[in-house]
Formats: C-alpha cells, sequence, structure tokens
C-alpha cells in the first residue's frame, strides 16, 4: 500500500485521488465536528474519541509499520504540541457557540493561513482563478462572522468570544495542515506517520476529559459517551488520514481547500442532526465558502 501511494506521487492519477481524499475528508471532517458538539460536553466527547484511538492505533503503530527513526521522532514531537493546542481551541469554541457558528469559521478561515504556509514553505503557487476562489472562501467566512454576530440568538452572550476563538483555532488548522504535511512528506513510509500521529496525539485528551469526568455534578451515561467516542475515531481515521494522504500526493494548498467544502456538509448536519436552525441566508454564506474551493480546484 506504501509502494502504491508512493508510485502516485506527482502523477495526475495521484492528483485526481488526492481530490477524491480531500472530498471525502471534508465529509467525514463535518461529521467528526458533530459528533465532539453533539449531545456531550464537547470536553467529554473528544476525550472518549481519543480513548478509542489510542486504542485502535496502539497495535498499528507498535507492531504493524515501522517505527519512526532520528529526526522523525522530533517531527511527531512538533505534531503532539500542535495538535493539543487545536484540540483545546476546538473545545473552548465549541463550549461557546452553536455547531453551525463555530466550524464553519474554524475550517473555513484554515485554509486561507494554510495557502500562505504551502507558499512560503513548499514554494506553492496559486492561478489567478485560484486566487478569485480564495477570495470567494474568504469572503463566505466574513460574511458568516458577521451574520452570525447581527443575527444568531443562541449562546449569545458567549458569541464574541467563540468567533475569536473559532478564527484563532483557524490559524490552528493551517499550522497543522503545513506542519503534518511536512511531516508526512519527510517520513518514507506514510503510514508510519499516520500511525504514529494518531497513537501519539491521542494521549492528552483522555487525561483533561477524565479530570473533567471527576468535577462534574451530573454526569452522562458513559456507554452511549463510549460508544460516540469510537464511531468518533473511525470517522478520525478517515478524515486526518484521508487530507494528510492527499497533502503528499498533491499541493497542501489545494487539498486543505477543498477540504472546507465540509462547511456545506456541517449545515445540513447541524440542521437535520443538530437541529440547529440553519436559514437561508446562512446556508448560503456557508456555500459561498464551498464554492471558493470549487473554484480554486477548478482554476488549478
Amino acid at each position: 500500500m506504501s509502494d502504491w501511494i508512493i508510485s502516485l506521487e506527482g502523477t495526475e492519477a495521484g492528483a485526481l485521488l488526492a481530490t477524491l481524499l480531500a472530498l471525502s475528508a471534508a465529509f467525514l471532517h463535518a461529521v467528526f465536528g458533530a459528533l465532539q458538539k453533539g449531545r456531550f460536553d464537547p470536553w467529554l466527547s473528544r476525550g472518549a474519541i481519543d480513548a478509542w484511538l489510542f486504542v485502535i492505533s496502539a497495535p498499528i503503530a507498535l507492531l504493524m509499520v515501522p517505527w519512526p527513526r532520528g529526526w522523525e521522532w522530533l517531527i511527531m514531537l512538533g505534531v503532539m504540541i500542535i495538535h493539543f493546542a487545536y484540540k483545546i481551541g476546538m473545545a473552548l469554541a465549541y463550549s461557546r457557540g452553536a455547531f453551525t457558528v463555530v466550524y464553519p469559521v474554524v475550517r473555513g478561515s484554515g485554509p486561507l493561513f494554510t495557502v500562505i504556509g504551502a507558499w512560503i514553505i513548499f514554494g506553492e503557487t496559486f492561478t489567478l482563478i485560484q486566487w478569485v476562489g480564495v477570495l470567494v472562501l474568504v469572503a463566505g467566512i466574513f460574511g458568516l462572522a458577521v451574520y452570525n454576530l447581527i443575527h444568531v440568538e443562541i449562546d449569545r452572550e458567549t458569541l464574541v468570544p467563540a468567533l475569536w476563538l473559532a478564527v484563532g483555532t483557524g490559524a490552528l488548522v493551517a499550522l497543522y495542515t503545513t506542519y503534518d504535511a511536512y511531516g508526512i512528506r519527510t517520513t518514507p513510509d506514510p503510514f508510519t506517520f499516520l500511525a504514529w500521529f494518531f497513537f501519539l496525539t491521542a494521549m492528552d485528551m483522555p487525561v483533561i476529559a477524565a479530570l473533567r469526568w471527576h468535577n462534574l455534578r451530573h454526569r452522562p451515561d458513559p456507554r452511549p459517551l463510549l460508544w460516540m467516542g469510537f464511531v468518533g475515531a473511525l470517522v478520525a481515521w478517515g478524515s486526518f488520514g484521508s487530507v494528510m494522504l492527499a497533502t503528499r500526493l498533491d499541493k497542501v494548498g489545494e487539498a486543505a481547500v477543498l477540504r472546507e467544502t465540509s462547511t456545506v456538509f456541517a449545515a445540513l448536519i447541524g440542521w437535520l442532526v443538530l437541529k440547529e436552525s440553519v436559514g437561508p441566508r446562512r446556508l448560503a454564506l456557508m456555500s459561498t465558502i464551498a464554492l471558493g474551493a470549487v473554484i480554486m480546484e477548478l482554476g488549478s
């Protein structure tokens, strides 16, 4: 499998597979975000997901793929630090704002920063049409943020902090996307990076969730929480794994932007599953973010 992935790098088939992987990651990440924000406290949700990620990933990392060597261990240390900061930012934002308020701003602002990072680090450049797509995406982000500030009534007293946390977490999305792309490209076997990524980055949130559980007055039934965590872990492998493989096969910036079509899936999940009011205007703004991603891909 690793040899096949490596053989596709820099080819048209590899670019096509990267596109399909990024779009798959978009849908799966919207599902992942909804699971974390859903019926449970977001800190407990993320802790349950990461606990299962640790259990599932341990035998793969320890027994089934080559271990990291030398410089790769330092890369993994950086991965752990960046993703810990991202998870804290995500949980703080979800604790203060509705899913359909926080998620589109986080995922929409991320690719803007990623495009800049990919240009600086990997020397990636965009065509004029692609830059039009980026501008459309950014317009959708800021339009959505302004609309939420004016009209959204849910969690009104914490809305502004939620939006600021969402933008800051979007910057962390860009940081981890760019850094993970560097890591998976540097590691000879991409599945070594993926397995050890999930294994090592899953150690932190279960500890925080356990402490939070201990201090809760009214604790939820652990059985559905653990079931949700198991499903979330499988979704995480599909989502994060897909987009990281996409960044190895093709441009980092394009994969990051395509993944943000997840805002449309997020709107549908927020409306149909979480029963959050979306409305035609917010749906149009979320679709504008996704449209920017599509324009960027068509202009490549």
